[in-house]
């Protein structure tokens, strides 16, 4: 796909910017995830990274149930960089080929997949400096603030207008 990625909805209407005539109807809405166990067939080094990565994700409100897919192959990617940059340490960038000429190691070829792989998620989850500006975060649940309460109901009304609807929506 050509272009620059979609803005979510959500901060659309965060910033003031939302358009019911340019909404996207059928928008998933995944849930927010509190607290997440590694997968159990997940190796022991992957599960070290997936450990570090979730509280802080968590703590951002970006973690979703959608993302433990792409969760999972970060922490596979960085612990495939861990073992490459082991073995980079253990035998050197340069090695020797069975004819005697010295060549590049391949766990250095590895090494950079895997960075740039890693790379590559840590943006789509706003990891990096540059891309935290570009990520929503998913709001927290309207509590008892009368303010949020009213936000939410505006948000669910602007929907319920984007995708067509002439009665206004039921309200619990």
């Amino acid at each position: 796909m050509r272009g620059r990625k979609r803005t979510p909805t959500s901060l659309k209407m965060l910033r003031g910017t939302y358009r019911c005539d340019r909404a996207i109807p059928n928008e998933p809405r995944p849930t927010v995830l509190a607290d997440l166990e590694p997968p159990p067939d997940m190796p022991p080094e992957a599960a070290t990274h997936w450990r570090r990565l979730v509280p802080l994700l968590t703590g951002a409100r970006v973690m979703t149930e959608l993302d433990t897919d792409a969760l999972r192959l970060l922490c596979d990617a960085c612990m495939r960089y861990d073992e490459a940059n082991a073995q980079l340490h253990k035998y050197g960038m340069v090695i020797k080929a069975p004819s005697g000429f010295p060549i590049q190691s391949p766990y250095l070829a590895i090494a950079n997949k895997a960075h740039e792989q890693i790379c590559k998620l840590l943006v789509e989850f706003g990891l990096s400096p540059s891309s935290r500006t570009r990520v929503a975060a998913t709001p927290p649940p309207a509590g008892d603030n009368p303010w949020t309460r009213l936000k939410a109901q505006a948000i669910a009304a602007a929907e319920h207008r984007a995708r067509g609807a002439v009665t206004p929506p039921v309200r619990a």
